[in-house]
């Protein structure tokens, strides 16, 4: 089997590029970051000289890709204007970030509806991704924005694997745009993943909506509440409502190969980090694990 690229959510606490050394010390060859504050619509600035260092240290330890998530302030399809707005600002901001530090990918929350029709969203979520990148060029770079699944909260745009591929075809060629899949929120969304049989009903799913090449990334996250609850509320892996197995089949199934598995699991103390990344690199060796990396 081909080496999966394992990784967590890091901080970047003491400059960005110490992601990079924090993923290199738990054994993760990719990670995901925020570029900066993700709850402050001021954003930090980044020092030449760390996306130097980000770049250096990643092909020094073969960590890739990495993967920006932007900014939970962005709303796209914001009903209200200036609201929208300084998203579309704060989406360009992450962009350029983006491109500085040489990320493959780009994780970004459609946004909320409330106020507009579904098909009003979308359109705006479109239109105000067109207007973030106009001027930026992608030639010389292997970068995609990824259009992530959501919990399906009411008037949560891609709440639905046919609202995620809406909105890639929608900004396929204006910005590179694929998919990033989180596993917390299909579950809470209604779709299976825990059982043999609804795995591949919801892998064909995928197959016929946004197409599996599209999905780049899946967010490796248990969950802690109920299938169908439609609360998005991160479990470590193996200890939620989805278990192991979800994991395990996702990680030996040939079809995503192609994909980096993150997770964005809790930090309740000191190494869960590691627990989660060691427990998802045992079940990509195809072990049968009696448990998770945690402490019962």
């Amino acid at each position: 089997m081909a080496k999966r690229r394992i990784g967590i959510h890091l901080s970047t606490a003491g400059g960005v590029f110490r992601a990079a050394e924090r993923a290199h010390e738990i054994g993760a060859n990719t990670f995901q970051i925020f570029s900066s504050s993700p709850r402050m619509w001021r954003a930090q600035r980044l020092e030449a000289s760390h996306c130097d260092q980000m770049r250096r240290l990643r092909k020094e330890f073969d960590c890739a890709p990495l993967v920006i998530h932007a900014s939970y302030l962005v709303n796209l399809c914001s009903a209200t204007e200036l609201f929208r707005e300084k998203s579309i600002e704060a989406f360009r901001g992450e962009v350029e970030r983006a491109l500085a530090l040489g990320a493959e990918y780009l994780v970004l929350h459609p946004g909320s509806w409330k106020g507009l029709t579904r098909t009003e969203g979308l359109r705006l979520a479109a239109e105000s991704i067109a207007r973030a990148v106009e001027g930026v060029r992608f030639d010389d770079c292997d970068f995609r924005v990824l259009i992530e699944n959501t919990a399906g909260a009411e008037f949560s745009l891609g709440g639905s694997f046919e609202q995620v591929a809406e909105l890639i075809e929608l900004v396929r060629g204006i910005v590179p745009v694929g998919a990033c899949l989180d596993t917390c929120h299909c579950h809470v969304a209604g779709y299976d993943l825990v059982s043999e049989a609804g795995y591949e009903q919801t892998v064909q799913w995928v197959a016929g909506t946004m197409g599996l090449d599209a999905v780049r990334v899946w967010h490796m996250n248990d969950a802690k509440a109920a299938r169908g609850s439609r609360l998005d509320r991160h479990q470590h892996i193996g200890r939620g409502t989805m278990g192991l197995e979800p994991f395990r089949r996702l990680l030996n199934d040939a079809r995503f190969a192609h994909c980096a598995f993150i997770a964005e699991t809790p930090v309740d103390e000191d190494g869960d980090e590691l627990r989660n990344v060691e427990t998802m690199r045992a079940l990509a060796v195809g072990q049968r694990t009696k448990g998770s990396g945690f402490r019962d």
